[in-house]
C-alpha cells in the first residue's frame, strides 16, 4: 500500500479540496468495459512469504528498472511524482468490518499487494499534472503460485466486497463499490480491480492492476479524483509487460 480526527463541519469540503489537488505518488483511471476477457489464475488467499529454492534467479536491479514505465510512456501531462496525494491518506487509510474488503483497502493504501515481507525490485510514481492522477508501479519477483494465488484473490473481490462500509482514519463514512477491470491481454495471467470511493460526496477511483510474467510480478494502482479520463493504466499495463518480458530474457540469457 498518522492523523488526528478533524472537526466534522470542515470534513467534506477539505476532503473535496483533496480529491481536487495531488502532489502525487501515483494512481489513475482506464479502460474498462470493452476489454477483450482476461485470465485469472486458479486457486489463492495470502502469499507466502518466503521464495522457494527452485524459483529461477531474481531479476537484477538493473533489469528491474528497465522493466519500468516512464513519464513519456503515458504522454505529455504524466512527470515523476512529486510526492504522495494528499487523498491517499485522507480516503485510503481506511478501515472496514470485512477482512477481505478492509485487506483490499490497506493494498491500496500500502500498494503492498504480495505482502509487506516481498519487497519490490524496483518502483516508480508517476503524476498526472493535468488530471490530479496518480499513478503506483512496482515490479516484484514472487513465486508464480503465490503471484496467481494473489490474482485469483482479487477475481473473488467483485463478489465479496463488491459495496461495502468503510470509515477514514478522520472518521469519515466511506461507500465502496469495487468492480472487475479487465485488463490487457498481457503476461501469463492477470487481474484488474476498479475501486470508487465516495467519501461523502467526494468521489476518488482507483484502478488495481497486477500481471504475472513467469516468476515476476508487475502491479500497479492508478487513482484519480472523479471518473478516470484516460487509458494510462491500459498503457502502463502494456508496456510494461513487455519491459518485463525483455528483461526476464536478458537476465536468462546471462545466466
Amino acid at each position: 500500500m498518522q492523523h488526528a480526527p478533524a472537526a466534522r463541519p470542515l470534513l467534506v469540503p477539505a476532503l473535496s479540496a483533496a480529491l481536487a489537488l495531488t502532489v502525487a505518488a501515483c494512481s489513475a483511471g482506464g479502460r474498462a468495459a470493452e476489454r477483450p476477457e482476461g485470465t485469472a489464475p486458479a486457486t489463492a488467499q495470502s502469499p507466502a512469504t518466503l521464495p522457494s529454492p527452485a524459483v529461477p534467479p531474481a531479476l537484477t536491479p538493473g533489469q528491474a528498472r528497465a522493466a519500468l514505465i516512464t513519464e513519456a510512456d503515458l504522454g505529455e501531462t504524466w512527470e515523476p511524482t512529486r510526492g504522495a496525494a494528499t487523498w491517499r491518506d485522507q480516503v485510503l487509510k481506511a478501515t472496514a468490518e470485512r477482512p477481505d474488503c478492509g485487506r483490499l483497502l490497506d493494498v491500496l493504501y500500502t500498494e503492498e499487494l504480495f505482502g509487506a515481507a516481498t519487497a519490490p525490485r524496483a518502483t516508480t510514481a508517476l503524476d498526472d499534472a493535468a488530471g490530479g492522477a496518480q499513478l503506483h508501479y512496482r515490479v516484484t519477483s514472487y513465486r508464480a503460485a503465490d503471484i496467481d494465488r494473489v490474482l485469483t484473490w482479487l477475481g473473488t473481490l467483485p463478489d465479496t466486497c463488491g459495496r461495502f462500509a468503510a470509515r477514514a482514519a478522520r472518521g469519515t463514512a466511506l461507500d465502496v463499490r469495487v468492480t472487475d477491470l479487465t485488463p490487457p491481454e498481457a503476461g501469463d495471467a492477470r487481474q484488474g480491480l476498479r475501486v470508487t470511493v465516495d467519501a461523502e460526496g467526494a468521489v476518488l477511483t482507483v484502478d488495481l492492476v497486477a500481471v504475472r510474467v513467469g516468476d515476476d510480478a508487475i502491479s500497479l494502482t492508478n487513482g484519480v479524483p472523479g471518473e478516470p479520463a484516460d487509458d494510462a493504466t491500459w498503457t502502463a499495463v502494456e508496456v510494461g509487460t513487455e519491459r518485463l518480458t525483455e528483461a526476464r530474457r536478458q537476465g536468462r540469457a546471462q545466466v
